[in-house]
């Protein structure tokens, strides 16, 4: 963690772990590099735990080109003192689509949209066992409507010199993802069981470096009863990113353990 101390505000159920949305960013960064941005799907196999006395590998590898038109991709970590690697995330990069970005608002918050109160929000994440610190505390205001939240994002001051770095910063990413707390887009978790990211679909990204994203997060049916969808935008209504479908899962935690090699192995 000392070259991204960032990572260390990112703890669950007191143990530190990569948050999904790096997965995330890695996977379409990858892409990026191929002609192919688009997460199409990425679906999230193990948490991948951080130690504070030891370092962690971190593999990303893209196939070829398939029939889909898209290129499988796999991301895998090892501790400096294993040889095998653990797989943590899977999925299918594609070119970007050409279909316009799902969010750019002008007016905010819209008119019909009733404030609720997010200073305790954290506080009650932290019970249920998602401890932020402050890097990933940014989530500032937030409304709904029936079957929606909104909610302003902010990155903080002390991470603004990496927003350049990402197409979405992971921590204010992640933040944006604390919406779906608010409102009753979610079945309320069971204590010690969090909410975290499982599968993603449709993950585009329209613009890098934002610290301020104005986020709409809303009910997706066909993807279950803990599935939503994000349109998100900078603070001035710009699109910055659609995120089609995230399916969130309680939290298992049996593999919470450093350097553990999981269900996957490569062979």
């Amino acid at each position: 963690m000392a070259a991204q101390p960032w990572l260390a505000d990112h703890v669950v159920n007191g143990t530190v772990i990569v948050p999904g949305t790096a997965l995330v960013e890695l996977a379409g960064r990858a892409g990026e590099e191929l002609g192919c941005p688009l997460v199409r799907e990425l679906t999230l196999q193990a948490p991948l735990v951080l130690a504070e006395d030891s370092g962690v590998r971190v593999q990303v590898v893209v196939g070829a080109l398939q029939e889909s038109g898209g290129r499988p991709v796999a991301i895998h970590s090892r501790a400096h003192d294993v040889q095998d690697w653990s797989l943590h995330a899977q999925g299918e990069l594609a070119e970007q689509t050409t279909d316009e970005p799902g969010f750019a608002v002008a007016v905010w918050p819209p008119a019909d949209a009733v404030a609720v109160a997010v200073e305790d929000l954290y506080e009650r994440l932290a019970e249920i066992g998602l401890e932020y610190g402050p890097v990933f505390q940014g989530l500032a205001r937030a409304w709904v409507r029936p079957g929606e939240v909104l909610a302003e994002v902010v990155l903080p001051e002390q991470a603004h010199g990496d927003a350049g770095r990402f197409g979405v910063h992971p921590a204010l990413l992640d933040a944006a993802l604390h919406a779906s707390a608010l409102g009753d887009l979610l079945p309320a978790p069971e204590p010690g069981r969090p909410y975290l990211p499982f599968a993603w679909s449709g993950v585009s990204v329209h613009a890098v470096g934002a610290t301020t994203l104005r986020v709409r997060a809303t009910r997706n049916t066909s993807a279950g009863l803990t599935g939503i969808t994000l349109n998100i935008a900078d603070g001035s209504g710009a699109p910055v990113a659609d995120i089609e479908a995230l399916i969130v899962r309680p939290l298992s935690t049996a593999n919470l353990t450093p350097g553990l090699n999981f269900l996957h192995r490569v062979t």
